[in-house]
């Protein structure tokens, strides 16, 4: 039996508190958001809201938006507990007709963003969101831990991409954007 997971927010700086309107909570679940977007919406967004659909997943509890997911391990009753509280919140904050209703939609939405934690506890997770011929499209990219390196010379916050797009190698040093995010 494999083991769920889902995605929750983290932050590695705090730069999703100036990017997004809202910054979603630390270690809250997290699902795409996408059904926030139409293709007729997008070209109507300010900044901040442009960087909400280009990259943002969309944290239940706070309706607010991270940039990075990781894969976390996660029990039943927590998978139960989110799905009801976004069912809560597409009644208070999108108009959801019933709560049934809104139960239905956000079991797919939970069903889909664990089917993106299809990796290993502790990856992380981009997103890129864009307008394409008019329809709305999502490109995802998991980012491990380098595994080239003998396992004491490790170095636990250097991360590439290994799964996604045919796009460039990304090394991303949270060592030292730890040290240089203001205290």
């Amino acid at each position: 039996m494999s083991t769920l997971k889902l995605p929750r927010a983290i932050r590695l700086d705090p730069s999703d508190g100036f990017v997004f309107r809202k910054a979603a909570e630390p270690g809250e679940w997290l699902v795409t958001g996408s059904f926030l977007f139409t293709p007729e919406s997008v070209a109507g967004l300010d900044t901040k809201g442009r960087v909400a659909f280009r990259s943002g997943f969309l944290g239940i509890g706070s309706f607010g938006w991270s940039t990075l997911a990781v894969v976390t391990e996660a029990t039943t009753e927590e998978r139960e507990r989110a799905v009801a509280a976004l069912a809560a919140q597409f009644v208070d904050k999108l108009g959801a007709p019933d709560l049934a209703a809104a139960r239905a939609a956000a079991e797919e939405e939970i069903a889909f963003a664990a089917s993106l934690c299809d990796h290993p506890a502790q990856t992380l997770l981009a997103l890129h969101r864009t307008l394409e011929d008019g329809e709305i499209r999502e490109r995802f990219r998991s980012l491990m831990p380098r595994g080239d390196r003998p396992k004491d010379a490790f170095r636990a916050f250097e991360f590439v991409e290994v799964d996604g797009e045919d796009e460039p190698q990304e090394q991303v040093d949270l060592m030292q954007l730890m040290r240089d995010a203001p205290r």
